[in-house]
């Protein structure tokens, strides 16, 4: 079994004074976005077994590349966010002293030569953040499988110096890398007989280290949560998907969509969750040999609860438990014949290859590039061949080889019929999703009752993703048997008993909603514990799960302290956050703050755009988040700007002049614009206005400065992929928890909580879901400001510095060791 490893990207942009940083700070933290799909319940990682291997301390890291020469190329097929990796690779390689060379068409290029191998330069890499693919190119090269071919390539690298090179590809690409590694004495003993280099070139060459970086848009590479590409290719399905249930609604359709996935099923996984889909085949777990019966059954059952469309997502990989393949025409066959349903088939092909990359995919392609960088400058001959991934809110570098073969071990898995085994392969993560998928697409709602009613709300400013945790919760509770209530117009709308008993069918298609179905208001409850508790009264609420915001949390907390004076207030409590501005203590992320950072970053784009047609420009962006600078620090490093300022990262009038300088000095160059982003509170007196009217003084003459503020929209718009699936199990694990603990606190028929650990905040701490204590989280807060005191993503502000060109110190005696990939045991799953 394997391990997979977390990781997260994540960007920033930064100002303020000089810093003075250690690469453990700059590649820490993340993982929330990182877990991005597949968050555990638990800490699945064993502690890894450290290689012998130490990093070298380097006390200048702007020159501890200095003499050296590192190739980067693409190689396999294309995944959005490659580009994003080249230009951290070439930028923080340029920052180190180091020459970088792109290789064009990937190891064709390498093979050919000549001007497939040209050096970068730092301007070479502008404006690729933003663009799909791989702009040097990508091939797939018979010739590098030769011995010929491959002492071709390393002639091309000797004579131009250069000892380390950066793959971006899949696992046929990473191997093809180790291979080359381990032939390189020998590749050179014969090109000095040959006389193709000579000795004193053959010696400096001595060694050749590789690192690579995982581009694949399926996901199918052990070793790191993420690859490369899955996000953006989440994001062109769901684009889709979202596309045709209008049409499949306008007609009484069933549709039948195919995705890639040749040997594994996450994005078909995923696409059902975030969809809720009917039905999803993926090859990792075939169905039961009668489950044409039970799909004519389901999409029958979901006809009868009102729905006017079925939504069926299979893996091109799709089999039965005998390995004949399922196919689309199959499954409308199917349909069509024992139902005579009207039933079309799409198949998605390459688009799901194209387009902007999303987000996370920039971020994730810019952190892994800067911490490929270090492991190569760091490599000696002993080090071997790694991949660059994030483990928690860590760095890692895992042995290439190693997470090789525990891929081919999965597909090894499924082609001997050994499907359990091959479904835990894949990891916790991907089992998780598997187990929510089912309980909320293959199993029914109880004819006996629990006897308790849940109550569900809204409560702070909407967020995308709102829709989808009601929807889970909903649903979650009518499986574990409760009478679900839904509380429309928060704390207020509970005071006025704004409360009705909702069904099944009642949250049918909010997972693609965005805003709040159920409306949300700021107000308290303090006011109204009266009329609260009189409706908790009235309607038998014996649980509560509050969905929101700040307010959501400090309005939480006010109903702990009402429980001295109200009994009725004495009922379990549940938290989950979501808000845009990802400020709720207790967890790393909330829900809808990534759907507001696609927002803003797609924006940031068009306006990167018309600055580069229009020249010597500079665009002041202000976002939203009160005094949390999350979205601006994260929007920075994913839509390459040149500063952002927040309230957590003070910053004085020298900062200022010193960034104006810096844009000054940037005009001199072929990229003439600038992006600067600015948190709505990131300072009282430099305003937005003020910042717009000082860079406009300070550059006449130089550059236009211009000013946008995003406002609203930045709350709205259809919910990612990220914050649909998280939204889905956070609501899942939430109604598991209250189930437990109103039975816990249940005596003679009544419930009464009145204990700490009765009201908890479910929250994303690394790779962990988490019930915390509210009362315990008042210690963590800046009430003042309506912020954590501790916020993991500040670590991440000084990559934005570096890839912008900005010269400050790097310590990088403590980046990521080289750790063996962990090897789980197989073993059953936890109940949800």
């Amino acid at each position: 079994a394997h391990v997979l490893v977390m990781w997260a990207p994540l960007d920033f942009s930064v100002v303020g004074s000089s810093l003075f940083i250690s690469v453990s700070l700059t590649f820490a933290a993340v993982v929330v976005f990182f877990t991005f799909y597949s968050f555990s319940e638990e800490k699945e990682e064993q502690p890894a077994r450290r290689m012998s291997h130490n990093p070298v301390k380097h006390e200048h890291a702007d020159t501890m590349g200095v003499g050296k020469a590192i190739a980067v190329l693409t190689s396999g097929g294309d995944a959005q966010g490659m580009n994003a990796a080249v230009r951290a690779v070439v930028r923080v390689g340029i920052y180190t002293g180091a020459k970088v060379f792109f290789v064009h068409e990937g190891y064709q290029g390498l093979v050919d030569g000549g001007d497939n191998i040209r050096e970068a330069t730092w301007e070479s890499v502008s404006m690729m953040l933003q663009l799909g693919g791989t702009v040097i190119g990508s091939a797939r090269c018979q010739d590098f499988r030769t011995h010929e071919g491959r002492l071709k390539a390393a002639r091309n690298l000797v004579k131009r110096g250069i000892t380390n090179l950066c793959v971006i590809g899949g696992d046929g690409s990473l191997t093809g890398a180790d291979t080359f590694r381990a032939e390189w004495s020998t590749l050179l003993q014969e090109l000095v007989k040959a006389g193709a280099i000579t000795v004193e070139e053959a010696k400096k060459s001595s060694f050749l280290n590789i690192v690579g970086m995982v581009g694949s848009i399926d996901n199918d590479f052990c070793g790191t949560d993420m690859t490369i590409g899955t996000d953006s290719a989440l994001h062109r399905i769901m684009e889709i998907v979202d596309a045709i249930t209008t049409t499949a609604q306008s007609h009484q359709r069933t549709f039948v969509l195919e995705v890639m996935g040749r040997h594994c099923g996450y994005l078909a996984l995923v696409t059902a969750l975030a969809s809720g889909a009917d039905w999803v085949f993926i090859p990792e777990s075939p169905p039961e040999d009668d489950w044409e019966e039970h799909l004519c059954r389901r999409l029958t059952e979901t006809r009868t609860r009102g729905s006017r469309l079925n939504i069926i997502i299979v893996a091109e990989g799709a089999i039965d438990k005998h390995g004949k393949p399922i196919t689309s025409e199959d499954i409308k066959h199917l349909v069509v014949k024992r139902l005579g349903y009207d039933t079309r088939v799409t198949i998605l092909g390459h688009v799901q290859r194209g387009g902007t990359p999303s987000a996370f995919d920039r971020i994730l392609g810019s952190r892994m590039g800067v911490e490929a960088v270090m492991a190569l400058l760091e490599g000696t001959p002993d080090t071997p061949a790694c991949v660059v991934s994030l483990s928690g809110n860590q760095a890692v570098r895992l042995p290439l080889m190693e997470c090789v073969q525990v891929t081919k071990d999965v597909t090894t898995a499924m082609n001997e019929g050994r499907f359990d085994d091959a479904l835990k392969l894949r990891g916790r993560s991907f089992q998780n999703n598997w187990n929510v998928y089912k309980i909320l697409a293959h199993v029914r709602p109880p004819s006996a009752k629990s006897g308790y009613s849940l109550a569900v709300m809204n409560v702070g400013a909407p967020a995308a993703g709102m829709n989808a945790a009601v929807r889970s919760t909903v649903r979650i509770g009518l499986i574990h048997g409760h009478r679900m209530l839904a509380v429309h117009d928060g704390f207020e709308g509970l005071a006025e008993g704004k409360v009705e008993e909702i069904g099944w069918g009642g949250v049918g298609g909010w997972t693609g909603r965005g805003g709040s179905s159920l409306g949300t208001k700021r107000t308290l409850p303090k006011k109204y514990f009266e009329q609260i508790s009189n409706t908790i009264t009235d309607f038998g609420i014996h649980g509560l799960i509050i969905i929101g915001g700040f307010e959501a949390f400090t309005g939480s907390l006010e109903l702990i302290e009402g429980r001295a004076k109200y009994e009725e207030l004495c009922i379990p409590i549940c938290v989950i956050p979501a808000t845009v501005s990802n400020n709720v203590p207790g967890s790393d992320f909330s829900i809808g703050a990534d759907t507001a950072l696609n927002t803003i970053t797609s924006t940031c784009d068009r306006i990167k755009q018309s600055a580069a047609g229009t020249k010597r420009r500079v665009f002041i962006i202000e976002t939203m988040g009160g005094y949390c600078g999350y979205l601006a620090t994260m929007a920075g490093l994913a839509a390459g700007a040149d500063a952002a300022y927040i309230y957590e990262d003070p910053f004085t009038i020298h900062d200022l002049e010193t960034n104006v300088e810096h844009l000054t000095e940037k005009m001199k160059t072929t990229v003439k614009r600038g992006l600067i982003l600015r948190n709505e509170k990131c300072n009282e007196n430099y305003t937005t206005e003020f910042i717009y009217n000082l860079y406009s003084e300070e550059g006449k003459g130089i550059f236009d400065t211009r000013k946008n503020v995003l406002g609203h929209m930045q709350q709205g718009g259809s919910p990612t992929p990220f914050d649909r699936n998280f939204g889905t199990k956070m609501g899942a694990k939430a109604v598991a928890w209250m189930s437990g603990k109103i039975k816990e606190c249940s005596r003679h028929g009544r419930i009464f909580a009145n204990t700490a650990d009765s009201a908890c905040l479910l929250g994303m701490r690394r790779r962990a879901l988490v019930f915390q204590p509210l009362a315990e989280l008042k210690e963590q807060t800046d009430f003042e400001h309506r912020i954590p005191k501790e916020q993991w993503w500040l670590k991440l502000r000084p990559i934005l510095k570096i890839l912008a060109k900005y010269k400050i110190e790097l310590d990088t005696s403590e980046t990521a060791h080289l750790e063996h990939i962990t090897r789980k045991r197989v073993s059953g799953e936890g109940a949800l």
